[in-house]
């Protein structure tokens, strides 16, 4: 089982020191997690669309672990759950973070739901009915898988076909009602925010919420600039840049390298000031489907070089191996198998690493131990 060892930091040329930064931010290099909340933590909100590239993201910043320990935090210890938020998309966040992202990133989300619940036939009054149905069941009956309240929605007279009930669960979602919870039947079930997280916390004053919003951001992302959050997060430039100046006592100019793809310039990016330097480039690493490092910015290149056919025309973040900081393959799961397909040459040590983080990918997921393949 490949796991870390303290290294010094970095000192390669070029942009190897931005992504040592990054990487280090990232907890895919020096001291890993111990528990599936502190990687989440760390990185804030974990993209969340492929249930298996979520729980791998937790594995490959943390040591130990298994994906029963993510599925534990979703339904025993209630630490960990999985919402529509940054760009509309699902993400993996805990509990105590969703009170900060909720307000932050859905509003902006209801014109596109509201758009989208009327091409897929649900009309205004439907679409409210549907609201209330979930509600209702959730909060009467507890934990929901979708087919409970797909059956429990068409009894009311809301369509569901095709798209439209994941439109009406995303309006119940932006209204502040129901999170994807516990696992139920091997698929997370809809709860209760109310019933599920107990009372929410004091609100925070908007300029002060960016601010923790920036402040949370860099610790796991950093070097950044304004523009990489408002991506990332799915919220207005402008806010980005309130949430930065919010902070400014508590950031300092990064005055490392700068991206090779020039799409930020030194004076741009910013770094906590309690940022410490002790950056590592990581030892050979499998990341799961739609890992933090491919879409925590504005722009992938740093990590991605050439290999922009990671991600596909369809939007897809395909799993990716990582050697000396960067993608130099991609790989699948065949048969419980773990197949590895370089895109460029990969020499004999980093083979043999990446082989060994193949057996611990199996470890997580409870799978029989097999023996990689390069295709």
């Amino acid at each position: 089982m490949t796991r870390r060892t303290a290294k010094p930091p970095s000192t390669a040329s070029g942009s190897t020191s931005l992504a040592a930064a990054r990487l280090t931010a990232q907890l895919l290099a020096g001291t890993p997690a111990s528990s599936p909340e502190d990687v989440v933590g760390r990185l804030l909100a974990v993209q969340a669309q492929d249930p298996r590239g979520a729980r791998l993201a937790v594995r490959s910043r943390s040591t130990g672990l298994t994906a029963a320990d993510v599925d534990d935090a979703f339904t025993t210890r209630r630490s960990l759950v999985v919402s529509w938020l940054n760009r509309g998309t699902l993400h993996l966040v805990t509990a105590a973070d969703y009170w900060l992202l909720h307000p932050l990133t859905t509003p902006q989300l209801r014109t596109t739901n509201a758009r989208r619940l009327r091409e897929e036939g649900v009309d205004e009054r439907q679409a409210r009915r549907g609201v209330e149905v979930v509600v209702d069941a959730v909060e009467s009956d507890g934990p929901q898988t979708r087919d409970d309240l797909r059956a429990r929605l068409d009894a009311a007279g809301v369509p569901t076909a095709g798209q439209a009930i994941v439109h009406v669960l995303l309006a119940a979602t932006i209204e502040g009602h129901v999170v994807r919870g516990p696992m139920v039947d091997g698929e997370q079930a809809f709860v209760s925010v109310r019933r599920w997280l107990g009372p929410p916390p004091d609100p925070l004053e908007r300029d002060v919420a960016l601010g923790v919003l920036a402040r949370r951001y860099l610790a796991g992302h950093g070097p950044a600039t304004p523009n990489d959050l408002a991506r990332w997060a799915g919220i207005p430039l402008g806010d980005a840049r309130r949430g930065f100046a919010a902070i400014a006592d508590e950031v300092v100019p990064w005055r490392g390298d700068t991206p090779a793809d020039g799409t930020a310039s030194r004076d741009e990016l910013h770094v906590l000031r309690s940022d410490d330097g002790a950056h590592e480039i990581p030892p050979p690493r499998l990341l799961g489907a739609f890992d933090p490092i491919l879409h925590g910015w504005a722009s992938r290149a740093l990590f991605v070089r050439d290999h922009q056919g990671v991600v596909t025309k369809n939007g897809m973040f395909r799993p990716v191996a990582l050697v000396d900081g960067r993608v130099v393959a991609t790989w699948t799961m065949p048969g419980g198998v773990v197949a590895i397909a370089p895109h460029e040459r990969i020499g004999a040590s980093a083979r043999a690493a990446l082989a060994a983080e193949a057996a611990d990918v199996l470890r997580f997921l409870g799978l029989p131990e097999r023996e990689a393949r390069f295709d």
